[in-house]
Order: C-alpha cells, then sequence, then structure tokens
C-alpha cells in the first residue's frame, strides 16, 4: 500500500496568489469580491478568505485569494486551496495605501524573485503617527525605494486622488491597476463587467477604474484631482464695512520685509478670524516692533519665526473656538462630501467633547474665573461634575444651537480669564526670547520655535505647557555655552518625540551632567 499525492500532473504552480491589505473605509471587501468574481467569470477554481484587523488603522484587514485555471481533462476536481497567505509565497499583493504597502515588506510578503507590489502612494496615518506631539509620519521616500527593492515589480501611485477625482473609492483604482498591470490573464471587458455586475455607483467606480487602467498600463499620468477643484482662500469675502480696516491690516503686512511677510499674511488671516479686525492690528504692531530692533544681515530669522509663533500663540484653543470651528457651514459641507452624502440621505453628527473645569473657569470673566481658581477645594468638586466625555448631537436644534451660542461668545474673549492668560504667558515668552537674542541671537530664535510645544486643549494643552516649562527652564544650565542654541533645539525635538516625556526627561538629565561637571572644575 502506497500514501502520498494522488498520481497526476502538478498543478500547484499555475496558482495566482493574491493578498490585499485594506482598512475600514477603503472598500478591501469590494476589491476582493471583484478579484473573485472575474476569476469566476472566466471559469477558474477560486477562494476568497479575510481576516478583520484589530481595529481601523491599527490593523489592516488581510483578504486572500486563491485561482487557478480549470484543467479540461479533469473538470470535475475541487482543488483544496489555502485559507492565508504565507511569507514569500505571494504573487500579487494589492495595498490600499503606502505604510500597509511597507508593513506587507516587512512581513515577508513581498519578495524580489516572484511578487508584484500594487499600492497607493497616498497615505493615512497609523494612530501611532498621530500620537506623537511632533511630526510623528513615517517617511514615505524611504517606504516607496525599500517597497521596490522588496518586490518584483512595483506599481505604485496616487489612486485615492484618481478614485475622487470620478467620485469613486479607492478600491475602484486598486482594481483598474491590477487589471492594467497585466498580471492576470483576463481582459480588461472582464475586468469591467465584474463592475458593471455590482448596479450601485457604476459609472464613478468604472470611471476610476479607467483612470488607473491607463496609469497601470503605461499611458499619460491623468492630471490630479486637487488640480481640478476651485483653489480655497485665494480671498477674504468681508462686509462693506470691515473691507477697508482689512485692506488697512494687508497692506501693512505687505510691507513686512520679505521674509518675514511669508508667514505674516497667513497670521493674519488667522487672527483675524479668531477675533476680530482689532486683534489683527495688535499683531501687526508686535511684529513690526520686533522687526525694527531685528537685522536684515540675519534675513530677519526672528521676525520670520516670530510673525508664525505669534499667530499662534495669540490663536489658542478654548472652548469658544472648538464650538466655533465645529458649527462653521464649511466644516459641515467637507464631513458631507468626505462621506460622499447621497441626495435621499441625512447625516446625523455627534461631537466629542471632555472639558475640565480649567476650561469652565476659563470661559469666565477674568476677576471671578481667577477668584474661584484660587480656591482649590471648589474647584475639585465642581470637577466632579465638569470632567467627563459629553457627545453633542450636532444634526438637532438644540444641539447645534448650544454650540452656536458658545462660538458666539468670542466677541467678549478679551475679558475672560483664559485670555487674561494666555496674553500675560506670551508677553513673558516674547520677553525671554527677545532677552536671549540679545546675547545670542540664534537661542533666542530656538526660544521663539518652543512655542511649537503648546498646543490644543484640556489635558493636551496642560502637558505641551509643561514641557514648554521644562526645556526653557535649562536655559540658565546652557546660557554661557557656545552651543546652547542646539541644546534647546535637542531638547524641543525630544519633547516633541513622544507623548509621555520619557525622550525630553533623557534629554534634560545629560544636560544636568554636563552642567553639573562644569561647576565641579570651576569650584
Amino acid at each position: 500500500m502506497k500514501f502520498g499525492l494522488p498520481e497526476g500532473p502538478d498543478t500547484t504552480g499555475r496558482i495566482i496568489k493574491i493578498c490585499i491589505l485594506a482598512v475600514g473605509g477603503q472598500g478591501g471587501g469590494v476589491l476582493s469580491g471583484w478579484v473573485t468574481d472575474v476569476a469566476q467569470r472566466a471559469g477558474w477554481h477560486v477562494q476568497s478568505t479575510s481576516v478583520a484587523g484589530v481595529a481601523q488603522r491599527t490593523g489592516a484587514t488581510i483578504y486572500y485569494v486563491e485561482m487557478l485555471p480549470r484543467d479540461p481533462e479533469r473538470p470535475n476536481d475541487h482543488p483544496v486551496l489555502s485559507l492565508s497567505p504565507s511569507p514569500g509565497d505571494v504573487d500579487i499583493l494589492i495595498a490600499a495605501e503606502l505604510a500597509e504597502a511597507g508593513r506587507a515588506v516587512l512581513r515577508g510578503f513581498v519578495t524580489p524573485d516572484r511578487t508584484t507590489l500594487i499600492a497607493s502612494s497616498h497615505r493615512m496615518l497609523a494612530v501611532s503617527e498621530k500620537i506623537v506631539p511632533g511630526d510623528g509620519r513615517a517617511d514615505s521616500d524611504t517606504v516607496s525605494r525599500r517597497a521596490g527593492e522588496a518586490a518584483r515589480r512595483l506599481i505604485h501611485f496616487d489612486m485615492e486622488a484618481m478614485a475622487k477625482k470620478a467620485g469613486s473609492v479607492v478600491s475602484a483604482s486598486l482594481f483598474g491597476a491590477l487589471a492594467g498591470s497585466g498580471e492576470l490573464p483576463f481582459s480588461r471587458e472582464q475586468f469591467e463587467a465584474t463592475i458593471k455586475a455590482g448596479g450601485k455607483g457604476t459609472e464613478a467606480s468604472l470611471a476610476a477604474f479607467a483612470l488607473a487602467y491607463d496609469r497601470a498600463a503605461g499611458g499619460e499620468a491623468p492630471a490630479a484631482a486637487s488640480e481640478t477643484k476651485a483653489k480655497h482662500g485665494e480671498g477674504t469675502v468681508l462686509p462693506k464695512s470691515l473691507k477697508r480696516g482689512w485692506e488697512a491690516l494687508s497692506a501693512r503686512a505687505a510691507a513686512l520685509p520679505q521674509p518675514v511677510r511669508e508667514m505674516a499674511e497667513p497670521g493674519l488671516r488667522k487672527v483675524v478670524d479668531f477675533l476680530d479686525l482689532a486683534y489683527g492690528e495688535d499683531y501687526l504692531s508686535e511684529l513690526e516692533r520686533l522687526v525694527a530692533a531685528d537685522s536684515e544681515a540675519e534675513s530677519y530669522t526672528f521676525s520670520r519665526e516670530a510673525a508664525k509663533y505669534i499667530a499662534n500663540a495669540m490663536v489658542y484653543d478654548d472652548i469658544i473656538r472648538v464650538a466655533d470651528v465645529k458649527t462653521r457651514p464649511g466644516r459641515s459641507q467637507r464631513v458631507r462630501d468626505e462621506v460622499r452624502l447621497g441626495k435621499s440621505q441625512t447625516l446625523a453628527t455627534t461631537e466629542y467633547f471632555h472639558p475640565r473645569m480649567e476650561e469652565m473657569v476659563g470661559l469666565m470673566p477674568a476677576g471671578l474665573g481667577a477668584a474661584l481658581e484660587a480656591r482649590p477645594k471648589m474647584m475639585k468638586t465642581f470637577n466632579r461634575f465638569i470632567d467627563r466625555g459629553r457627545r453633542i448631537r450636532t444634526d438637532t436644534i438644540f444641539g447645534f444651537g448650544m454650540l452656536w451660542t458658545i462660538g458666539g461668545l468670542r466677541r467678549w474673549r478679551r475679558g475672560l480669564l483664559r485670555h487674561k492668560v494666555e496674553a500675560a504667558h506670551m508677553r513673558e515668552w516674547l520677553q525671554l526670547a527677545e532677552a536671549e537674542r540679545g546675547r545670542d541671537y540664534a537661542l533666542g530664535v530656538e526660544v521663539l520655535k518652543c512655542r511649537r510645544l503648546i498646543k490644543g486643549y484640556s489635558d493636551t494643552h496642560a502637558r505641551g505647557h509643561s514641557k514648554f516649562d521644562k526645556v526653557l527652564g535649562c536655559l540658565p544650565m546652557l546660557r554661557d555655552r557656545g552651543d546652547a542654541a542646539d541644546w534647546v533645539r535637542r531638547l524641543r525635538e525630544a519633547a516633541l518625540a513622544d507623548a509621555d516625556g520619557v525622550a525630553l526627561d533623557g534629554a534634560i538629565k545629560t544636560v544636568r551632567s554636563f552642567a553639573d561637571d562644569s561647576g565641579k572644575l570651576a569650584g
């Protein structure tokens, strides 16, 4: 008696193995269904499976398809196909965005002797990239280069932009790139027939498919989707009563030195949008004062950075600003566009808030808020009722009206406690930067840049303030060193490296170590 594989030709070499990586909203399931359907229409054996990721942006869903042509001599065979991909054993890997392609390379699914990698070059930031206080994005150029080195063939371009241009989703563009690659032995008509069989959204899907097919097949690159859209923000629409004042402020900004003007003009728009024209005048007056004391020989670097970070300091995130932004018509339209709201559909929107007692006190008149803030026990008592997550339905009259009313408090900002605190802090920061500039120009510039550490509101704002104080608290230990500016830059970058401040604490220990050594040598 013999045991083993049945006699007959080996068909395993003809199996085509396709792995698709996508997250929620990218249409990975639809794409997997299309790939399966086109093979079935051609009379092939095909099997598809999927393994769901942990959650959106923390784990992609893996869709796996195996297919092989039917053997005319063995029409009743039912081959046993694999349920999941194996490293080094994938013919075509499709990634719905660039980082997923990189992860596939790291997991060994992409090999230079076998795998064709089809990936959209756009990015959807992962949670791990978003939580970094600074720029936590992975380097797209590095990912693209490594993917090209790891794959037998790499097809990648911005398929998301193509899909948006056609009014579809990226799965249709990926399907077009797969068809245009020529890696599957099916005609363009067979691929298109699969899309047409879906019914809903056929025209948009076919348009996205065609754009990607032509690009992958070596045709002319289509115009970027962004080029077809009207440019926003090219003009500021104001009532006639305010137009003259805005034009006067714009003329003052245009009179600043070129390096400063590049930052001052967007800064002015930001500041005026936050409050009013008088606030914009305060911003320009501060800049003009700094420019007068700056040096053209230094390319006005100090004033240029000040133009950026003073605007950020003046436009702080409080409850009023958050409510104002969430109730603007432009935001509502953007959400509708992103979810592709149909004419017969309605949109239900829930906004999430988590204010603390400190934010509520900041909304009070300066005197009252300061008196309450000076009573810790009372603050703690009230905080039990305030410090909790809240969900507000802005598609209802009550929810939207409440946020709209809070946003309308902006006209009284100057008299509120939060504004008083932010204005005082900005003055102290600027005075410190100017004082350091007098001793060391580069150090003064780095002190200005430290304002980048302060952002957001509630707990995010508190953590940023803490890091800001820690970094600038090292100035006395650095001030007399020739590399003081470089060390402040290193400390700031360490503060931006992680949310918990572990890297910053380590950098501060290093500064203290050489400061202690200097003290011993001086003694």
